[in-house]
């Protein structure tokens, strides 16, 4: 019998971690070389970065924003400030210096709702972002990662914090994709139960046997929660690779797995569909993947094609067909919701058109009707976990039958207490017990079907369209960059009419136009009345990568559609942004240090002696900003 582990909370599971050297965290560098923290070695760093953070007067409930790139930097640091008790704020670093403008002000917008004390960041990363820091009113200053490196500051430990199950534990901004990112409060108490459903109920994890792999952002909840706290609640093992790695070589995933003998993976659907097209024959006949238990998938919709095509291609390196892992999950409900169980294979549901569209119901047909567009498929994501409940219903509220199409609720100990000082977007989502996800799908016999975003669907002359299928149509196309097509609809004469926007690299840009145009109309029967091509990396995305949709319509209307970032400045535009942000780091941090002076007039002569530091900071960091900038 494996054995099982059950701690009460994530500081309790850390703690634990004394005297267990053998398993732990691998952290990979560009080369693959990776420094290994067993976890006794990473219950010490939390501690010794907790007592730098101690030295600085945070404390428990204090909110900590993180901008940390690198993983061994991310995970102690968030460790420590999960250990004395304060409250982790993870955010996405910048990911192309071209758009450090968007960047910062939704930087700003975050932090202005999580009123962090403190910053933690590199060095290289706050030269560009102290501009955006100034504006926030609760920030005291930037601690930098290499001082964390440091010993233990002369006369402070690195105590640790007594937490309660209500406690938070950490909040985790919603990535954004349909709306303003939202800061939901996970507690003690919702991680516990997430990570046992997860870990035990799902994975059904063996900590003598397994071993996670995984290139997830850690800013993001299914690389933080799916391979930070999960995995440290119940002694698995994990080897993280580097994000940006996988980016530019996606087969290095595939590598990893075979050289640590992996058992554990999850990623989204895009990533699958970029390996396959990555992996050339004699990669695929080099690796062995035999030893992989679950290929989880979610974060994004299921695209049956594309879990086929996985499966097809990589069983000649001894992939099993039961190792694809289906699930559903979102933030707001800590992480998973669903698994399918770990020994089915794929399973999918073929459904009417007509009556999907028009009646809302999934009406169930052979899957010969696929190929003339009378039908569409849906993967399986499972069933909800012990103690968790899944519902459809209507938008009066009234639950629905299976294979019904309404709104899937969720409710259980997993559910996050709502958004942080945010009453009137808690009780709108998180109202009488129940999560309502703002996904549409249906329930057979338990098992979800995801159908697509609530705010997504696109009506025209009276039928629903799922703007997923539309995408993943185009994304087949050889000229089309994978998982970057957006398809939303805009107003017309007599009903919404339909837009597809794609990035692509085509030197024949108008026969690429008039293929989508016949591509989506042989499968739908519809046609759209325009598709734009963007220049490859300008639409927007939020920061775990999905392409936002409602952001991409606004650009379109406003007929700057592809514009985003420096690729309207010219050869020389990043250098240009990146010139000014640095500029506004400078005046940012010279702000920021005269405001605490002036907070801090006790320690000074008078206010008026405060003001006049504060004007002589600012006209130096003003005088750098004019030189900087030519």
């Amino acid at each position: 019998m494996p054995q099982i582990f059950d701690y009460p909370n994530l500081v309790a599971a850390l703690d634990a971690g004394q005297g267990m050297t053998t398993k732990g965290y691998t952290f990979l560098d560009r080369d693959t070389e990776g420094n290994f923290y067993s976890f006794e070695k990473l219950r010490e760093e939390a501690m010794r970065r907790a007592a730098h953070f101690r030295s600085y007067g945070l404390k428990k409930g204090d909110r900590l924003a993180m901008i940390v790139p690198e993983g061994e930097d991310f995970v102690p640091t968030f460790l420590a400030a999960v250990w004395a008790g304060i409250v982790p704020v993870p955010l996405y670093p910048p990911l192309s210096m071209g758009k450090l403008d968007a960047y910062v002000d939704t930087l700003v917008a975050i932090m202005t709702k999580a009123k962090p004390t403190y910053v933690v960041t590199s060095t290289k990363v706050q030269a560009v972002i102290w501009g955006g820091v100034s504006k926030v009113a609760s920030i005291k200053g930037v601690i930098t990662t290499e001082e964390l490196k440091g010993p233990a500051p002369e006369g402070f430990t690195g105590e640790k914090a007594d937490v309660t199950d209500d406690d938070l534990c950490f909040l985790q901004f919603t990535s954004g994709s349909t709306s303003t990112p939202k800061g939901v409060a996970v507690t003690h108490a919702n991680l516990r139960a997430n990570a046992w459903a997860i870990m035990r109920d799902g994975l059904q994890t063996d900590t003598e046997v397994d071993h996670g792999v995984s290139w997830l952002p850690l800013y993001h909840d299914m690389g933080l929660i799916g391979f930070v706290i999960a995995p440290m609640f119940h002694r698995v093992s994990v080897t993280f690779i580097p994000t940006m790695t996988f980016v530019r070589n996606a087969t290095i995933w595939l590598r990893t797995i075979h050289r640590v003998k992996g058992t554990i993976t999850f990623a989204p659907n895009f990533a699958y569909a970029l390996t396959v097209k990555r992996a050339k024959p004699d990669q695929i006949a080099s690796l062995d993947l035999s030893s992989m238990r679950h290929f989880g998938c979610g974060a994004e919709p299921i695209n049956p094609a594309t879990m086929r095509s996985f499966v097809e291609t990589f069983s000649k390196a001894g992939l099993k067909p039961h190792a694809l892992l289906p699930s559903y999950g979102m933030a707001e409900a800590t992480l998973a919701i669903s698994f399918i169980g770990v020994e089915e294979e794929l399973s999918t549901d073929v459904i009417d058109v007509d009556a999907y569209q028009q009646d809302r119901k999934a009406e169930p047909v052979a899957v010969e009707h696929l190929a003339s567009g009378r039908a569409q498929e849906f993967v399986s994501c499972g069933k909800a976990f012990p103690r968790h409940e899944l519902g459809v219903f209507d938008d009066a509220g009234k639950r629905l039958h299976d294979r019904q199409i309404g709104e899937l609720w969720v409710r259980g100990p997993s559910i996050a207490k709502g958004y942080y000082e945010d009453g009137e977007a808690t009780d709108r989502t998180f109202g009488n017990g129940w999560l309502k996800t703002g996904d549409y799908g249906y329930l057979v016999s338990g098992n979800a079907y995801i159908t697509g975003r609530k705010k997504d669907i696109i009506i025209i002359n009276g039928r629903n369209y799922d703007p997923q299928r539309m995408e993943w149509i185009v994304d087949e196309l050889p000229e089309v960059r994978k998982g970057s097509t957006v398809a939303f609809s805009r107003p017309g004469a007599q009903s919404e009419e339909l837009v597809i926007v794609l990035e692509s690299r085509s030197p024949k840009p108008e026969e690429l136009k008039e293929l989508v145009k016949q591509k989506i109309n042989e499968n739908l029967q519809l046609m759209p009345v325009d598709v734009v091509i963007a220049p490859v990396g300008s639409l927007p995305k939020t920061s775990s990568g999905k392409l936002q949709r409602a952001k991409t319509r606004l650009q379109y209307l406003a007929g700057t559609v592809g514009t985003e970032g420096n690729r309207s400045l010219g050869g020389n535009g990043e250098k240009l942004v990146v010139a000014k942000h640095v500029a506004q780091s400078l005046l940012g941090r010279a702000q920021v240090r005269a405001r605490r002076v002036v907070e801090h007039t006790l320690e000074i002569r008078s206010v008026a002696d405060a003001m006049d530091k504060f004007k002589l900071a600012s006209s130096y960091a003003q005088k750098r900003v004019t030189r900087l900038l030519g």
